[in-house]
């Protein structure tokens, strides 16, 4: 229902107040952020305007249409994130990239190496896994402990922040409906100038830091509380090899880049139909993010952990499953807000009027992620949140670039981690950094200044594309 009876001053009074509470329900009360979506997109249904049947309608067509695009992708990237981090493929990444930059880039080489593993792998186990890597590194080059864990945890949160599959990345691309392949390429471009000015911070400021800490403490960093897993980490001949580390990884992108090509020289050239030929039909179908994903979680089960019993490959695959059950249902709540605020008129009133404003639309989503982290903590429910709001109203807007759009939400969501985020505790507790102030300067001013670069490079590209 998109009417001038509706789509109108009701609607933004509705937009307002859900928003409103759904903050409210997140940081005052024990409400999820699953249900204070659901309620949030019931509220400015109601409030809007619309009859409650189409409220329930749009709130279950809209859950059900996003997860229909990544669904699958996300519980086949959490089952192939759990064999890489028991198998070890991780660690023989870390310790390729280690030889292959040499003495004096270890900063480099953690970085490195955390964005490439987040790809898959949940940057918040896969900082515990590492970072014995990091203490181990430390006495052997001599360099800053805090360089280095800095560096790794920068390589770890860039890309669990931009690019898919990681989960969030994901769902934001099924909300604007935008190409997994071009998601991941965009991605990169973004995620590898604010990896660079986090790397040197860490450089710069890791033995500060340090000296910081035993000035104020009278004492250097806490033991790690991981020590035992350091004393554990495997010999070099029981980890996998590296084509078999990466391969599982690398084959899905490769095939989602693949099709993502072709497609594109199809909407160039007429005669190159995906459907107008055998070679065609088969890069669409291998080069679909559920099949290549799929392709990449046989891989790894069949090429890093062959030994392994059928049933511990089993317990392993479900445990992987078991994590991605919360971010699905996120996404969808999320997919049902944005699917209430097209059906009220909210997102074509909105997009009216910004349109009349002198402003970049990839601000809206932008904006809408740095303000739900900086409340809430969690990178995946900002990045969700801003594009299930902005998304209806981008819609409504003249020559938006979607994909700008989307990697806006993503990148929004780096804003300033700190104590109402689970990673803000993961990386100092493995560090051992205890004062508030130093875990701020850990954690907390990298990746602002990893967001304040991402929005520097969303300026230029939309100068360009926008």
């Amino acid at each position: 229902m998109t009417d001038a009876t509706i789509a109108g001053p009701q609607v933004i009074i509705g937009l307002g107040i859900a928003i409103f509470v759904m903050i409210f329900l997140v940081l005052k009360t024990r409400v999820h952020a699953l249900l204070a979506l659901v309620t949030a997109a019931s509220l400015a249904g109601l409030i809007g305007g619309m009859p409650a049947n189409d409220v329930i309608g749009a709130i279950t067509t809209g859950f059900g249409a996003t997860l229909a695009t990544i669904g699958l992708v996300i519980g086949f990237g959490v089952m192939m994130g759990r064999i890489l981090e028991v198998s070890g493929a991780g660690q023989r990444l870390a310790r390729t990239i280690l030889r292959l930059l040499g003495k004096e880039r270890e900063d480099w080489a953690m970085a490195l190496t955390g964005y490439i593993v987040s790809i898959p792998i949940f940057c918040d186990s896969a900082y515990v896994i590492l970072n014995p890597l990091v203490r181990a590194l430390s006495r052997s080059s001599g360099r800053s402990v805090l360089t280095l864990g800095i560096a790794l945890g920068s390589g770890l949160i860039v890309t669990h922040s931009a690019v898919p599959p990681t989960p969030g990345p994901l769902g934001v691309a099924g909300i604007f409906g935008i190409d997994i392949g071009l998601m991941i390429a965009w991605g990169i471009v973004f995620t590898a100038p604010a990896l660079i000015v986090m790397v040197l911070y860490a450089r710069f400021m890791g033995p500060r830091i340090e000296a910081m800490i035993e000035r104020d403490t009278g004492q250097g960093l806490a033991p790690t509380e991981n020590t035992t897993t350091e004393q554990m980490q495997p010999g070099e001949q029981e980890l996998p090899s590296l084509v078999r580390s990466i391969m599982p990884i690398a084959l899905p992108i490769g095939l989602i880049f693949l099709n993502t090509l072709f497609s594109a020289l199809a909407s160039l050239d007429d005669s190159v139909a995906p459907g107008s030929s055998v070679v065609g039909q088969l890069i669409t179908f291998f080069g679909n993010p559920v099949i290549a994903v799929g392709i990449g979680v046989l891989v790894a089960v069949y090429g890093l952990v062959p030994k392994m019993p059928r049933e511990e490959v089993l317990n392993h695959l479900e445990k992987g499953v078991e994590s991605a059950g919360i971010i699905l249902l996120v996404t969808g709540a999320g997919g049902a807000l944005g699917a209430v605020l097209r059906a009220s008129g909210a997102g074509d009133y909105i997009g009216a009027q910004v349109a009349s404003l002198a402003l970049p639309a990839f601000l809206i989503p932008f904006i809408i992620a740095t303000l739900v982290r900086f409340a809430q903590g969690s990178g995946t429910v900002s990045m969700i949140t801003g594009a299930s709001i902005s998304a209806p109203i981008l819609a409504a807007m003249p020559d938006v670039n979607m994909v700008l759009a989307a990697q806006a939400a993503c990148l929004g969501a780096l804003f300033f981690s700190y104590f109402n985020d689970s990673y803000f505790w993961v990386v100092n507790r493995m560090l051992g950094v205890k004062n508030a102030k130093h875990q701020m300067l850990v954690v907390s001013v990298p990746t602002t200044l990893g967001w304040a670069t991402a929005l520097v490079g969303l300026f230029i590209a939309n100068a360009f594309m926008g």
